[in-house]
């Protein structure tokens, strides 16, 4: 298992990056490594973010030094989607299948994690979402739809949108991790405006459902000093709490969103007009 380290940063430092130091320190660029699990470590707020591609054989779970306990969900808990092929996560030797965009909310405490895929010509590929819990919850496999659905946006601003929460308040307990998808109509490119931030917890979106020749430009920074990383499908980005996080693409596209933080309120942020942006 690679856990790769990403520190946190200071609004004031970050204004001064290019876009080489941009993307050092936010951008995810390889979320799935067949027959790995690649995962990035954020001290905002102890997210971890990335893949498990299961091909020729299965995955286990691991802990590592910097976690600094036996197994990797002693002290965590998890939210999966799956975005490949039909596979299994088996939890404790309980096995639970999913299929293209079913999801699966693990409870802190669970000891053994495995991840396989059904057809190696179509790996299953795993999107995980850990971050620090205190108490645990009921693991529940979470289909899109059981989520929660929320359409947003109009086709006059190219911002409709249907958001599904998976791991929610209005679907299940969690201690603190959030997640879901969100998914853009044909024609509409622009997500999550008018921008907004939400001081009191961090995201990290990942992006996919993009043809090889499309690209998305994100948007981050601080609302007055904004700065963007050009990204593909299957990357994934971390946003602080001090930044807006915003995207267009050069067509629609789906991402998966996942927050966590000492807010679960969904709507609890704070818009920014688009004019007073910069």
């Amino acid at each position: 298992m690679k856990l790769d380290i990403r520190y946190s940063n200071h609004p004031e430092d970050s204004k001064h990056y290019d876009t080489e130091a941009l993307r050092k320190n936010y951008l995810i660029e390889k979320v799935f490594v067949p027959d790995e699990i690649a995962l990035t470590y954020s001290h905002q707020d102890r997210m971890i973010a990335g893949g498990a591609c299961p091909v020729n054989g299965e995955l286990k779970l691991g802990s590592t030094k910097e976690l600094g306990t036996e197994y990797f969900l002693e002290r965590r808990e998890m939210g999966i989607i799956n975005v490949g092929g039909k596979g299994t996560v088996v939890l404790d030797g309980t096995e639970y299948v999913l299929d293209y965009k079913d999801g699966l909310y693990i409870g802190m405490g669970t000891k053994e994690v495995v991840f396989r895929s059904e057809d190696p010509a179509k790996p299953a590929k795993f999107y995980l979402n850990s971050c620090p819990a205190h108490q645990t919850y009921p693991t529940k496999f979470i289909t899109k739809e059981m989520a929660n659905h929320i359409q947003l946006g109009t086709n006059e601003n190219m911002n409709k949108r249907v958001v599904n929460q998976y791991i929610h308040g209005s679907v299940l307990k969690t201690c603190q991790l959030s997640m879901g998808m969100t998914e853009l109509d044909p024609c509409n490119t622009w997500n999550t405006m008018p921008a907004h931030t939400h001081e009191r917890r961090m995201e990290v979106y990942f992006y996919f459902e993009l043809e090889e020749d499309n690209i998305v430009f994100h948007f981050m920074g601080q609302p007055q000093e904004t700065r963007h990383i050009i990204m593909r499908g299957e990357q994934a980005v971390i946003s602080p709490s001090w930044s807006i996080h915003s995207a267009a693409a050069t067509s629609n596209y789906t991402f998966i969103w996942g927050m966590c933080g000492e807010n679960q309120t969904y709507d609890d942020m704070d818009t920014i007009s688009n004019l007073d942006l910069r």
